[in-house]
């Protein structure tokens, strides 16, 4: 006689299919109910998709514009009295017009002079390297130039040999050269360089207005160029409200390109090269008129002596990397005879050097 199966497991197995079958009605019932309660999309965002294009944005919701790597890009602008620069000179580009460049983080330091590192070796071969030209060049003063006079008090000297562009570019009246200063009377060469026809700037936070226009090629600005912009978010950087770096000058002026750059900064120059290098700013310019000071290492410049002239050297072999050749070296001896406020190596205290971008166009 066959065993009866026990009644509970009977119950047990509809009570699990009514289960089920309730389980799935709920799941139907609830993706009818989202598909009713979706809304028609508005007229706006349909032309959009039809055309392409993102729809337009809710009212009330904020879009955030997104750079192509996927992080944006913040800018501080500061606001106040800032003035126009004058007609046909340089009206400010919003920052959105800012361009992306890649930046470094540091400067690669050159090899020590010598095995065991010491300020004589490194001196010597930073004192080398400055007093020795790298290429030649037979026109580098400006007496072919309307309006230059013999009684400028530097010898500023640019590279007008046929085989580079500037002697072109000052021909067509297309150059365009930035004079760094700070509260220096000596503007001969701007002067000259703005006669021939080149756009001149100078950039000098001792003047009294924010713009000043002589002639019909030279502006004076009220701007000092530093290493770093001021962050409005820093009390203490309110002060320097009229400091910028090099690159955001040239952005906020819609500038791309320098045929000449001077700087007279009095020790800020190390600087203010290392920036203009690390933000590869130097590839706009094409030629460098610097007056660089070895009798102190000069402002934010830290390390003990030795570690300092290193990284003066390393900092002009990476003007030799990025293809910037020496044709010009003046040793100042009218300057106190000071190398890191030591009376050695037979060393001024101030020297001017002169650099071309040797593939500049």
């Amino acid at each position: 006689m066959p065993k009866e199966r026990p009644l509970w497991r009977g119950l047990a197995f509809r009570l699990c299919l009514l289960s089920a079958a309730l389980f799935l009605c709920l799941q139907l019932g609830m993706r009818r109910s989202w598909c009713t309660e979706e809304k028609p999309r508005p007229a706006a965002a349909a032309a959009a998709a039809a055309a392409g294009r993102a729809p337009p944005p809710a009212r009330g919701t904020e879009q955030h514009p997104v750079a192509a790597t996927g992080r944006r890009r913040v800018t501080y602008v500061r606001s106040g009295r800032r003035g126009s620069a004058g007609p046909g000179c340089c009206p400010l580009q919003p920052p959105g017009g800012l361009r992306r460049k890649t930046v470094k983080w540091h400067i690669e330091l050159q090899p020590w002079a010598s095995p065991t590192p010491s300020l004589d070796n490194e001196a010597l071969r930073f004192l080398k390297y400055i007093s020795t030209s790298q290429i030649s060049c037979e026109h580098m003063n400006l007496n072919s130039l309307r309006g230059y006079s013999e009684t400028a008090k530097k010898p500023w000297s640019v590279c007008l040999d046929e085989r580079f562009s500037l002697i072109h570019r000052i021909r067509s009246k297309q150059c365009r050269l930035y004079s760094l200063g700070l509260g220096n009377d000596d503007n001969q060469f701007e002067t000259s360089m703005a006669n021939s026809g080149c756009e001149v700037h100078r950039f000098d936070p001792s003047i009294k207005s924010a713009h000043i226009q002589e002639g019909q090629h030279l502006w004076y600005h009220r701007l000092s160029i530093d290493w770093r912009d001021p962050n409005p978010a820093i009390a203490a950087h309110k002060l320097h409200s009229n400091t910028k770096k090099l690159g955001t000058i040239l952005n906020e002026f819609g500038h791309q390109k320098i045929d000449v750059l001077k700087a007279d900064v009095e020790s800020a120059e190390w600087k203010i090269l290392e920036n203009l290098i690390l933000e590869d700013v130097v590839g706009q310019i094409g030629q460098l008129v610097f007056e660089v000071h070895v009798h102190w290492p000069g402002f934010e410049v830290s390390g003990n002596d030795s570690t300092v002239v290193r990284y003066w050297y390393s900092l002009l072999r990476e003007l030799e990397l990025k293809d910037f050749r020496l044709f010009h070296t003046y040793k100042d001896l009218s300057k106190p005879q000071m190398f890191l406020k030591k009376e050695a190596f037979n060393a001024s205290s101030c020297y001017t050097l002169s650099w071309v971008n040797t593939r500049w166009k």
